[in-house]
Parts: structure tokens; C-alpha cells; sequence
């Protein structure tokens, strides 16, 4: 038998299904024919059920037979449950990488909600060391020997001589 994950699957055949839920083997081949089965095959072709797929024609006659549904409705059930099944895993998977930030996080790591590269500090030429070495000027507190230049809609006097 296969193994899987080191544990053994084990797999029936198509006789053993239809007793085991009081059905014709026929019915489990339509059912394969519609696609909502899909059993595995053996070297020499023989239908293979596992655990999944009997619980899958389990849910089918389930709906089939309790629920009156008809095998079209059986499909998009199915088809919901396996987006619900796919879409519940990548839930998981964010919460995990979720837990694996907030670990990094308290162990000192960063916290952006972005991952942010390290860069080397640059020195501009407005920097505070070379403006240090100037004589600042007359009171304008700008370490630069220029004036400033005016603001706010003055016409390029200086502000302080309007009175």
C-alpha cells in the first residue's frame, strides 16, 4: 500500500464503498463520471477509494438522499467546500507569518509594517560640521554669511525696515 507521511493510507476498493453505504457500484462510477469523485487508480486500473473520497460520497449521499439534492447542487457544495477548504489554509498561513512577525518583532526587530533596508548615514554639505567652521552671521542665526532671502510677499526689502 502507499505510504504517506510515514503513516499507511489505506484504500478500498469499489465493491467495498458501495456495500459499506447500501449502494450499486454503478451509482459510485456516475458519480466518478459527474466529477465528484475522483478515485485513485491502481497499476492495473482498479478504482482505489481513501478516507477523503469516502467522506466525500459520504457528504454526497447526504445531500443526495436526506437534503434532496439534486447532483448539479451537489457540485457547487462540493466546489464551495473545497474554495472554503483552500481559503481557510491561506487564512492559516497569514496568521502563521503573522505570529512569525510579531516573534521577530518583540525579539527587537523592527517595527514597521514594512521591511525596511539599513542604509549608511550621508553627510550633506548643509550639514552642521561644515557650517561650524563658518562665522555665523550677524544675529540671522543661519550659520551662512549670505542673507536670507525674503518671505512672505515682501518685495525683496528687508522686512525689518518697514517702520
Amino acid at each position: 500500500m502507499p505510504q504517506k507521511k510515514g503513516r499507511e493510507t489505506k484504500h478500498v476498493m469499489i465493491s467495498v464503498v458501495a456495500e459499506r453505504f447500501n449502494i450499486h457500484p454503478q451509482t459510485v462510477r456516475m458519480y466518478e463520471r459527474e466529477g465528484l469523485l475522483t478515485p485513485r487508480r491502481s497499476a492495473g486500473n482498479t478504482r482505489l477509494y481513501d478516507r477523503r473520497s469516502i467522506r466525500r460520497l459520504e457528504l454526497i449521499l447526504n445531500l443526495t438522499r436526506e437534503l434532496g439534492v439534486n447532483l448539479a447542487g451537489v457540485e457547487v457544495v462540493l466546489n464551495m467546500r473545497d474554495q472554503i477548504d483552500s481559503l481557510q489554509r491561506e487564512v492559516e498561513r497569514l496568521r502563521a507569518r503573522l505570529r512569525e512577525q510579531e516573534n521577530e518583532r518583540r525579539r527587537g526587530g523592527t517595527y514597521a509594517l514594512v521591511r525596511v533596508q539599513k542604509a549608511p548615514l550621508v553627510r550633506t554639505p548643509e550639514s552642521p560640521e561644515e557650517g561650524a567652521s563658518e562665522s555665523p552671521s550677524k544675529g540671522s542665526g543661519q550659520g551662512s554669511g549670505e542673507a536670507s532671502e525674503p518671505t512672505r510677499g515682501s518685495s525683496g526689502g528687508d522686512a525689518s525696515s518697514g517702520s
